[in-house]
């Protein structure tokens, strides 16, 4: 038998109280005078023995009371078998995995719920220590503090649900952080309360316990059931327009391992549904389906995705920004050019467009950050800046188009465009006042660039196709265009984030009526379309770092995220017109502060135009939580099978789980027993006095 506190064992000196009462009579005997004798009660004699017997019997009650109750305060106990064994001593760290998942149910109770209670459970064995700590995933100031059960207790009754997830590494340093300084001689116990899911634990094999540490694992037995959950959201076009069809692509993943049949998925634009689709996805599988849709007007719009999948409704939203009719902004820097001006002409006639004309002798290279396709026409040399600037401006995502001049300089293009990934420029010889035209072969079809540029009553049928003379070739990039005689018109190449179209001919009349023929306008529109960066529909809380092209950007600017009354101020950099963003965790937040998955609105936050929204940005969960995919106890068993003060304990759902790890892992507990054995002493005392007479 041992004691959980054998300093209380020093009250068994009080038994010497009743001893010395009873081997020393302090009583003095008074001789009473009575006037009649007469009026006396007869009393009833008894012998020396049995009164001597009597005493004793009243002594040995009274120090058997007073041993029992010291007994009972020293609380005894019997040591469990278990060789790691559980202390109610030192320092106790408590971890509830409070993520997202924990929104899973059993018998309709979630299992945040079923955690919390049989936590308050637990905390009945631990109610007289003063060194508890509580930790969840919010990783607060306020956990790193130690606490009595009865102030850990009511700690309890606040947690709700975070959306930052931990790996169970992180959470044992961050144990570790306050019990080497509360207790740097080890002999602490760890609790960790979770549904150990596998997309979030982390690499178990990495994790090693401190030898003098106790953990124990209380798995909840999380069942893999059905959870569907948005894995991306992209739109078919580059950009959309008003007034006109636009569809919009939703990615489907099923985390669980039931078939879901005819989900329902709605899209909403601006509060207003616009559009219904079904999905069946199958287990650990995805889907995908089309949401068509119209918008009515320019700027920025914000979407939902909604569907109903319970029990886990926390990915069941998925928010999402458009920007309708975004201008692509073109630039003409010519030198020579044709009588007729065409790129003015191709691009002044929609409203999409944004068009500015320069001469390469007086242009601004700083405009650049501004543009989103530069079509460098008839410029004999590209030197200096204006070659360093555009090799920049095409690697940080823009486009160029290159006409050639008649008489083009070789020499100065090669090194140029073999840094852009067009190699083996060389001169054709069709330079003159009399170039030969060759005709052009028939298009491929099938090449993503002419996606959209032919109807489809016509894909079969012959096209009528222009004539150019080539004042260059070259190899390298994908062919768009090509001649009969197998040298390439037009070709694209990528370079960095961006694009470089090239072209063989002069738009001049003498080298050609391509720029005359019906095809030269779908090719410069597609040209200007995939100019524009695909947008960008959400972004995601779990992504260190976020780049937003910023238009104009000063370079002290401070720009901050604002919702509704929360308002962020990330650490930031400005890179050219890029703004790097990077997004704070949970724990990084202000006091009362929490991000929360919606519409953030970024705010320039001081200088000329404080306040003003620079776009809409929309944020999201990560889905890491979304995979219903658990560690079991075995498998934590295996996992940690070479740690021997590791204990996993699987009996969460069985009623009697505090009795139960109190007797494998605490031992039996006495001081019940000699709490009743004290009354039961106490009360044979009363007897003896009372009823034993003789």
């Amino acid at each position: 038998m041992s004691f959980l506190y054998p300093s209380f064992l020093f009250g068994l000196l009080a038994v010497s109280v009743p001893i010395a009462i009873h081997l020393f009579n302090f009583r003095r005997t008074r001789r009473v005078f009575f006037s009649n004798v007469a009026l006396l009660k007869t009393v009833q004699t008894e012998t020396k023995s049995f009164r001597r017997l009597k005493h004793w019997l009243i002594l040995a009650a009274r120090c058997l009371f007073l041993a029992c109750l010291v007994l009972a305060f020293a609380q005894p106990f019997i040591p469990s078998k278990n060789k790691i064994g559980l202390s109610r001593q030192g320092v106790t760290s408590l971890y509830v995995d409070n993520s997202y998942s924990m929104q899973n149910e059993r018998n309709t109770k979630r299992y945040l719920d079923i955690a919390i209670g049989r936590l308050d459970e637990l905390l009945t064995l631990f109610r007289n220590a003063t060194s508890l700590q509580l930790l969840t995933n919010d990783f607060s100031a306020a956990e790193q503090q130690a606490g009595s059960a009865e102030a850990i207790r009511d700690r309890v009754t606040s947690i709700r649900f975070a959306h930052t997830p931990r790996t169970l590494e992180s959470v044992y340093k961050r144990q570790r952080n306050l019990l080497s300084s509360l207790s740097p001689s080890g002999g602490n116990q760890l609790f960790w309360f979770s549904d150990f899911q596998k997309s979030t634990a982390g690499d178990l094999s990495r994790l090693q316990i401190d030898t003098t540490d106790r953990l124990f694992l209380v798995p909840l037995d999380a069942q893999a059931t059905k959870n569907v959950y948005v894995d991306s959201v992209w739109l078919s076009t580059p950009f959309i327009r008003e007034m006109q069809n636009n569809s919009l692509n939703v990615k489907l993943s099923n985390g669980g391992r039931e078939e879901v049949r005819n989900l329902p998925i709605r899209l909403y634009l601006d509060d207003t549904q616009t559009s219904t689709a079904s999905a069946t996805i199958a287990p650990g599988g995805s889907a995908t389906v089309s949401l068509n849709f119209n918008v009515t007007s320019k700027g920025y719009h914000r979407g939902r995705i909604v569907f109903e999948d319970y029990p886990i409704t926390f990915d069941n939203q998925y928010f999402f920004v458009i920007e309708a009719s975004p201008a692509v902004r073109v630039m003409h820097v010519y030198e020579q050019r044709a009588n007729t001006d065409y790129i003015n002409t191709v691009f002044s006639n929609d409203s999409l467009f944004v068009r500015r004309s320069f001469n390469a002798q007086n242009f601004d290279v700083g405009q650049l950050k501004e543009t989103d396709l530069v079509v460098l026409e008839g410029v004999s040399q590209v030197n200096g800046t204006l070659r360093t600037e555009l090799e920049r401006f095409v690697r940080q995502g823009g486009s160029l188009a290159i006409i050639p001049p008649p008489t083009p300089d070789i020499s100065n293009y090669n090194p140029f465009l073999s840094a852009l990934g067009v190699a083996g420029v060389q001169s054709s010889g069709a330079a003159g006042s009399s170039p030969t035209l060759l005709p052009l072969a028939e298009p491929d079809r099938r090449n993503p660039f002419f996606r959209d540029v032919f109807q489809q009553t016509y894909q079969s049928d012959p096209l009528n196709l222009p004539s150019a003379a080539p004042v260059w070739r070259w190899s390298g990039g994908d062919r768009l265009l090509s001649l009969r005689d197998g040298n390439p018109l037009l070709s694209q190449a990528r370079a960095g984030q961006g694009y470089v179209y090239l072209l063989a001919n002069p738009l001049a009349t003498q080298y050609g009526n391509l720029a005359e023929h019906a095809l030269f306008v779908p090719v410069m529109y597609k040209m200007a379309a995939l100019s524009v960066r695909p947008q960008r529909t959400a972004y995601s809380f779990d992504e260190s770092l976020i780049s937003l092209p910023i238009s104009n950007p000063s370079e002290r600017a401070v720009y901050k995220l604002k919702r509704d009354k929360l308002e962020i101020i990330p650490v930031q950099r400005l890179v050219g017109n890029q703004l790097l963003l990077e997004m704070p965790k949970s724990n990084e937040l202000a006091t009362g502060q929490e991000v929360e998955s919606g519409y953030y609105e970024l705010q320039l936050n001081n200088g000329p135009g404080a306040g003003k929204t620079e776009r809409l940005l929309a944020f999201n969960h990560g889905n890491q939580e979304s995979a219903m995919d658990f560690y079991s106890a075995d498998e934590l068993r295996r996992a940690f099978a070479n740690q021997p003060n590791v204990e996993v304990f699987d009996s969460i759902q069985d009623g009697d789980f505090v009795q139960v790890l109190e007797q494998e892992n605490l031992g039996r507990s006495l001081w019940k027993y000699f709490l009743m054995g004290a009354l039961a002493f106490l009360l044979i005392e009363v007897a003896l006095v009372r009823f034993m007479k003789g």
